[in-house]
């Protein structure tokens, strides 16, 4: 499943920016600061790729349960920003994503590109905006 798993891999990649992204902006981004990390998506990459190899379809609720729950979840102490990061990662692991038309923002700026190359995928986030507006963090 190389096309859902490109179009997944993007979007946790986004989501891992996000999160992290979100700690500059102090209690508006997460009510405590947490140690998001390159092994959370690291892990979260793996599952990803063993679960669209091992399971028929795309188990999405196993995914985003592991994902938010567990991968990245574990380090979230408040009940709040549990949900939160519940819910942010259902814009990116969900059936809409396979969806060429399906975007992250309102804007329509940001997506998952359409598979392709090492190289198009770093031409594609080299064309974001240089300042970000708060839709890209849930803001």
């Amino acid at each position: 499943k190389p096309k859902e798993f490109h179009k997944m891999l993007f979007g946790l990649c986004f989501f891992h920016g996000l999160i992290l992204e979100r700690r500059g902006f102090g209690p508006v981004g997460w009510n405590n600061a947490y140690g998001f990390s390159e092994p959370d998506r690291d892990i979260s990459r793996m599952q990803l790729k063993n679960f669209l190899d091992e399971f028929e379809g795309v188990p999405w609720e196993a995914l985003n349960y592991m994902g938010a729950e567990a991968n990245y979840g574990g380090r979230v102490t408040d009940g709040k920003d549990r949900v939160l990061i519940c819910c942010i990662l259902q814009d990116f692991y969900c059936k809409e994503i396979l969806n060429e038309d399906y975007r992250f923002s309102v804007s329509g700026i940001y997506y998952s590109p359409p598979e392709g190359k090492l190289s198009s995928y770093i031409d594609f986030i080299r064309s974001f905006p240089m300042s970000t507006t708060p839709e890209v963090f849930w803001l």
